[in-house]
């Protein structure tokens, strides 16, 4: 693991958990009455997707159940297509994909308390 790395899983780590407790006890009909959580759980996907596109490429290889080229993919999709972004998907990625996730980089993340 390249030095850098356990810092931008971290990264991914912590902000993957702050986009899922944002979204808890909201349904797809409350995201998509709020703008202002849309847009922020939008902005955490691509926060995860660029400390994602800093995990050096020793690191993604040996870890290959994490998604990286779709997390990647989907950090690209937000910041370059962002007038066509699909919300249904940004939803299903933090409902759904995200919970996953962070269960597959709470194991290969280090822990700060020991």
């Amino acid at each position: 693991m390249h030095e850098r790395d356990p810092l931008y899983l971290g990264h991914m780590l912590d902000t993957a958990r702050e986009a899922t407790e944002r979204a808890t006890h909201r349904g797809l009909d409350g995201f998509m009455e709020d703008e202002d959580l849309r847009l922020a759980l939008a902005y955490r996907v691509q926060m995860i997707g660029e400390a994602a596109r800093r995990v050096s490429e020793s690191t993604q290889r040996a870890h290959p159940a994490i998604p990286w080229k779709q997390i990647i993919g989907m950090r690209h999709k937000i910041v370059h297509d962002y007038l066509s972004v699909d919300y249904d998907i940004v939803w299903e990625v933090v409902s759904t994909d995200l919970p996953v996730l962070i269960e597959k980089l709470e194991a290969i993340t280090p822990s700060d308390d020991g």
